[in-house]
């Protein structure tokens, strides 16, 4: 739609769809803060606020065996074409109100748009789908994605015997949520069943800095950068802080800090290359004691396969020169590779030119941070829009 069209007040559609999001906030395992992993008890409490909304805008509504919310706005004579849209509705801990959530409340405000516009006799082609993925981050059982990757039918069943911090397995807590999971299967897209589906699209916060930078409101995405995370340990050996020769020491943490300097190093040399070491462990991490040995996290990201396999296949060798040279040893394995995906072609274009519309700037750019859009992107033409996050803030109140 473009600004000079006979539209709604999309200022007042603006407005109700932040203060749905502070809304959601609210609804936490934790007071004062926003934490909602996966299937807790105030999951139950978004349901039953996006269940509401969805049935006063005449759609039918549903959870599927993972958790993930659906609701079908179908227009007399859409025939069986559909668009899905929407974003996930878990947070990490101590979130921001509008990470994941801010794509669903605003799909569910521009189904209430097309409703009325429909009301007014402007025929409306194809039906909508707003999902509400229970899923994305991975907090819960240390595997991000759950939501999106049973609707593109690409689930692992292997997941159901994973363990949450309690203790707790997952298909335990979906069948402790009232879920079945042994059905998980049938949530899947069917490509013959739903062969009308036109695609998927996302809206999300940008999560960075770059379009409040550049002073932009809107971003569409190309699409999401790879990614590969490792875990290493170098062992080294604890002993006497005062009586042990600086000439005889093996310190474990100072070869890990060698190689943290020269992964960021690194990283500003290759143009689009992230790499992070964001999680440390420190044994026996006492002031008086050398450092026997650290564990710790690395986590790399490229638009391009290739060039994130080459710098991470360096930097594993960096971790063993480091460690060699303060005779020390050093472990690792890689926990995650995420392949880089592009969001569909044609449905991009077709963004790109509604921003254009609309008087914005046609700003094109990578996403840095995983979405169910590059998940859904397997199974469906997917695009992601981005907005801009004020101060490049994410996962943080």
């Amino acid at each position: 739609m473009s600004r000079n069209s006979p539209d709604p007040d999309f200022a007042a559609h603006a407005r109700r769809v932040l203060a749905e999001c502070r809304t959601l906030a609210l609804m936490s395992e934790e007071p004062g803060r926003t934490t909602r992993r996966f299937l807790t008890p105030p999951v139950r409490d978004v349901h039953a606020h996006l269940s509401a909304r969805m049935q006063a805008l005449g759609m039918t509504v549903q959870v599927d065996a993972i958790g993930n919310l659906r609701g079908l706005w179908r227009p007399p004579n859409a025939g069986p074409r559909r668009l899905l849209l929407g974003s996930h509705i878990d947070t990490v801990p101590g979130a921001g109100a509008f990470d994941g959530v801010l794509g669903v409340t605003l799909a569910l405000e521009l189904v209430e748009i097309v409703l009325v516009q429909s009301a007014k006799d402007r025929e409306v082609p194809l039906a909508l789908e707003v999902v509400a993925f229970s899923e994305e981050e991975g907090v819960r059982y240390a595997v991000p994605f759950l939501g999106s990757s049973v609707l593109a039918g690409a689930f692992d069943q292997n997941l159901l015997a994973l363990e949450d911090a309690d203790g707790v397995r997952m298909d335990a807590a979906i069948r402790a949520f009232g879920l079945d999971p042994e059905k998980i299967g049938e949530a899947a897209l069917d490509p013959k069943s739903d062969s009308g589906v036109l695609g998927f699209f996302e809206m999300h916060i940008e999560q960075g800095p770059v379009l409040e930078s550049e002073d932009l409101q809107l971003a569409v995405v190309e699409g999401i950068v790879g990614q590969t995370r490792l875990e290493f340990r170098f062992t080294g050996e604890a002993n006497h802080a005062g009586t042990t020769p600086m000439r005889l020491r093996r310190d474990a943490l100072a070869a890990a800090a060698e190689w943290i300097v020269a992964v960021e190093s690194v990283a500003g040399t290759e143009f689009g290359l992230a790499a992070t070491v964001g999680k440390l462990d420190l044994q026996p991490n006492a002031a008086n004691v050398i450092p026997g040995e650290v564990q710790l996290t690395l986590d790399v990201r490229h638009m391009s396969n290739l060039t994130r396999g080459h710098w991470v296949r360096y930097l594993v060798h960096a971790a063993q020169s480091a460690a060699h040279k303060r005779g020390v040893e050093v472990a690792w394995r890689e926990t995650l590779n995420q392949p880089a995906v592009e969001m569909d072609p044609r449905l991009t274009s077709q963004l790109t030119e509604s921003l254009q519309d609309c008087g914005f700037p046609a700003k094109r750019m990578p996403s840095g941070a995983g979405h169910d859009a590059m998940v859904m992107a397997a199974r469906v033409p997917s695009a992601m829009l981005f907005l801009r996050s004020p101060d490049g803030i994410s996962h943080h109140p």
